[in-house]
């Protein structure tokens, strides 16, 4: 590899006067825009030939992570391996030329598809009926949230504006919830991980709209007393929502319908295998018990006579003009016929067994706050032996040099220096050894040479950086970087 070329900005690689294009003449003769819609200089924008562009956006694609060139354990999001034949639907030229204004006549396929999905989450899940109209995780929590809103006030219970959120909540649960304008009400958790559900008691009044919960929660574990927590909520008027963040551990073990929740979201593209690295693309259907399915929003796919149809609903809340991002859904919808009804309930079962495998394996030399079985996920509070004075932040570093993306760390914030772990079920017992490995090597370094672990990344292309500095003071134009220089 050319390291110059791969190391300079592609303004950096400019020479006046080359190009990476040739134009035929315009057909139409000459056009001349008005003297108002003209800038007043140049655009500065880089002048290189061809080759130059591709070789270098292609050796910068080669320094990309994702789980198709390496393990990515990143705990919280279940970064599981996208199949192949997963892309190659979504990119059949059926789907891909799709318009979402098309007449429902001319997609009668892609309709299938969105309700087939439909029924199977609500097969997966205990629920009823599902919409696909949500774009993304979040936006299916402020969904859920607005259904829940909508089912209080149709009962004339419009007191109902608070949310119970665990103290180990993913953030999205209050943000969501404040976007709602609803309230938010913070229950503790115990020693041991779980919800407080003394706490819990003193909470709940005819102002409690719904409770939010994630099980297995942040930490991996399972909320044990769902069935008291879900009988409390009903009995003082309110819902229980459940965040399918963590749903992956789930499949073919329980189903959140069955353990009393009213309303969820699904994150599709995390339990479905989309990948969604870089804030895209995402999906985030919602669920709901048996009698509230016409308070989902609009519009909606249903099964006729003649075929399929988009239908809207009288009175229902609307989130999106359209049925969702099409091609995650597509995406979703092969990987649970690829699987098929026997495997799919293996996805649950074997993520555990990985995360608990890791967690043993490692717990003599990485802090283990809380002990016991996970689920899917798990949270170590940094290395054991503190007195060397490696963080996580540097564990996650040294990670770099070893090719693996580091865990989620810092979070959850009930730990100083938490590195939360998850490996899905998609990974082999060779790939979780190698890791294991790995990371009793960099505690090993921490401890006999520590200023090689804080030190770290030394073999990447850039070295370590100032968080901090590049939090506070981004260079986000070539024409800044000029300038700092």
């Amino acid at each position: 590899m050319n390291n110059k070329l791969y190391g300079n900005l592609i303004f950096e690689l400019s020479k006046p006067g080359r190009k990476g294009y040739s134009l035929p003449a315009c057909p139409f003769g000459e056009a001349t825009l008005p003297e108002h819609l003209r800038r007043g200089t140049d655009a500065e924008l880089p002048e290189c030939d061809e080759l130059t562009v591709v070789r270098h956006y292609t050796n910068l694609s080669a320094n990309n992570f994702g789980v198709d060139n390496g393990f990515y354990p990143l705990g919280s999001c279940t970064m599981k391996y996208n199949p192949v034949i997963d892309e190659e639907t979504a990119a059949l030229k059926e789907f891909a030329g799709l318009h979402p204004q098309q007449p429902a006549a001319t997609c009668q396929g892609a309709l299938e598809v969105y309700y087939n999905l439909q029924r199977s989450l609500a097969a997966l899940t205990g629920l009823s009926e599902f919409t696909l109209n949500p774009y993304a995780g979040a936006h299916g929590e402020l969904t859920g949230l607005m259904v829940i809103r909508a089912y209080h006030e149709r009962n004339g219970q419009t007191q109902r504006v608070k949310v119970i959120v665990p103290d180990s909540a993913h953030g999205t649960n209050p943000a969501s919830a404040a976007v709602c304008g609803l309230e938010i009400v913070e229950v503790k958790s115990t020693a041991d991980g779980i919800v407080d559900v003394d706490d819990l008691r003193g909470l709940l009044d005819d102002s409690i709209a719904a409770m939010m919960m994630t099980n297995p929660n942040t930490l991996g574990l399972f909320e044990r007393q769902i069935p008291e927590i879900a009988k409390l909520v009903h009995e003082c008027g309110a819902l229980m929502y459940y965040d399918g963040a963590n749903l992956n551990p789930m499949l073919g073990a329980c189903r959140p319908g069955d353990m009393g929740f009213d309303v969820m979201h699904i994150n599709l593209h995390k339990t479905f295998a989309t990948p969604h690295g870089g804030g895209g693309p995402g999906s985030g259907p919602v669920g709901v018990r048996k009698g509230m399915e016409d308070l989902l929003p609009s519009p909606k796919v249903v099964k006729t006579d003649s075929g399929y149809d988009i239908v809207g609903t009288d009175g229902a809340i609307n989130v999106s003009r359209f049925l969702g991002n099409f091609a995650v859904i597509v995406r979703a919808y092969t990987y649970i016929l690829s699987l098929g009804r026997e495997n799919v309930r293996m996805v649950g079962p074997l993520s555990t067994l990985n995360a608990n495998y890791i967690k043993e394996s490692l717990k003599d030399v990485y802090l283990l706050p809380i002990d016991g079985l996970c689920k899917h996920e798990f949270v170590f509070d940094g290395l054991k032996d503190k007195s060397t004075g490696v963080t996580t932040m540097d564990v996650a570093k040294r990670l770099l040099d070893y090719g693996y993306h580091a865990p989620t760390i810092y979070f959850p914030l009930l730990f100083h220096e938490s590195l939360m772990i998850e490996p899905t079920e998609s990974e082999s017992l060779d790939t979780i050894d190698e890791f294991i490995g790995v990371m009793r090597r960099i505690a090993e370094e921490a401890a006999t040479d520590p200023e090689l672990v804080k030190g770290a990344p030394h073999s990447t292309p850039i070295g370590r950086v100032d968080d901090v500095l590049a939090a506070k003071h981004p260079i986000l134009t070539y024409r800044q970087l000029k300038q700092d220089q």
